[in-house]
């Protein structure tokens, strides 16, 4: 075999082995994130884990540190695979009015799906608090730069009343859809039904045509 063969057949061989250490981390996080939704972060152990997985406990904390390790890349998986999701709806659509739609639709069911990351937000908050943010925040701080860009373009395209910034609209959906989202999670109201009144309201408003031209 030729040097250069040997090294393609190493690189090879090593690339299949980190792919294998990353797809096993990763079943390792879904069934985590299933357990500690399910019995709280303070009843959820690494051998409760580790049983569930069929490894030795040992083989869990060759992938993570500690228990909160475990947690916290639980909860980091979860807000990349959200923004995977919804980045992957946004752009099937070339509209853009559009795009926000389907965003805010796969937001929500993504959560109506995977309900055990809203669990697992809730828990971030109430057992690290001390932390400076959230991981749920971080995220959508990262998002919102896609999304600024298009905003600006619809309110410099005269499709947005004046008097509004890219910031306050930003805000206002992402605090929307924020609270909808632990609203359906809690009361399990549909995530199709809670996107469809969203954007009705969002997008005509709640007063009627004469009240509107009453207002002005």
């Amino acid at each position: 075999m030729k040097l250069s063969e040997a090294k393609t057949s190493a690189d090879s061989s090593a690339a299949s082995v980190s792919d294998r250490k990353a797809e096993r981390r990763l079943a390792m996080i879904a069934t985590a994130a299933r357990l500690f939704a399910r019995d709280g972060y303070a009843d959820c152990e690494m051998e409760s884990v580790a049983s569930e997985l069929g490894v030795a406990k040992g083989t869990l904390y060759l992938y993570f540190r500690s228990k909160e390790e475990l947690f916290c890349a639980c909860v980091d998986q979860g807000m990349r695979e959200l923004q995977e999701t919804v980045q992957q709806a946004a752009q099937g659509s070339i509209a853009p009015f559009d795009r926000i739609s389907a965003a805010i639709r796969a937001y929500l069911l993504f959560f109506e799906q995977h309900p055990e990351q809203a669990e697992l937000l809730i828990q971030e908050r109430a057992f690290f608090h001390d932390r400076p943010k959230p991981t749920y925040f971080t995220y959508r701080e990262a998002s919102r730069e896609r999304w600024r860009v298009v905003w600006a373009e619809l309110l410099s395209g005269g499709s947005i009343r004046d008097g509004l910034t890219v910031d306050q609209i930003l805000d206002f959906i992402g605090n929307l859809v924020y609270g909808t989202m632990f609203t359906n999670h809690f009361l399990g109201r549909s995530a199709g039904e809670q996107h469809a009144l969203i954007m009705d309201i969002f997008y005509r408003g709640i007063w009627s045509d004469a009240q509107r031209h009453t207002g002005e």
